[in-house]
């Protein structure tokens, strides 16, 4: 997912800033497109309009507390897990939104796929394993351990 944003949000003009738990992840960031790139739960320089999470319960904290007034923070994943403490008063004394999303419509789709077209984004592949390899393939994703996609073939 994080790769697929950093590419993204370039190809849309975004100023992209990127979290990682390694040096090597923040590495391929900055490698993807990334403007810059921050140890997890390193405060960041300056509050940011929008935060896009798909980490879930190790990072909501920090994404929350990164939001500057009126920012919204899209919560797409939950690889850490799914229970978060959520404290009011920054939501509503900050004006914050917050959402979610899976998936945009077929409009959002077919756009998606035009900038990706027009920008000639290929997927960061970083692995491929064999469908019976899959339990390891997961349980990197879980641990951190992956750049890239990782693709399960049969």
């Amino acid at each position: 997912m994080a790769t697929a944003l950093i590419q993204l949000g370039r190809a849309a003009g975004f100023e992209v800033w990127v979290t990682s738990r390694s040096e090597e992840g923040r590495a391929q960031a900055k490698a993807l497109g990334a403007h810059q790139s921050f140890p997890s739960n390193e405060a960041l320089p300056r509050k940011v309009p929008v935060v896009i999470d798909n980490v879930g319960a190790d990072s909501w904290a920090h994404s929350m507390s990164s939001l500057a007034r009126g920012g919204t923070l899209v919560t797409v994943g939950g690889t850490t897990g799914f229970e978060v403490a959520l404290s009011l008063l920054p939501v509503f004394a900050d004006q914050l939104t917050i959402t979610g999303s899976i998936m945009g419509t077929l409009k959002d789709m077919e756009d998606m796929v035009r900038l990706i077209a027009l920008a000639g984004i290929e997927p960061e592949i970083g692995t491929v394993l064999p469908m019976a390899g899959a339990e390891d393939g997961f349980r990197a994703m879980w641990e951190g351990r992956t750049c890239g996609k990782t693709v399960f073939t049969r």
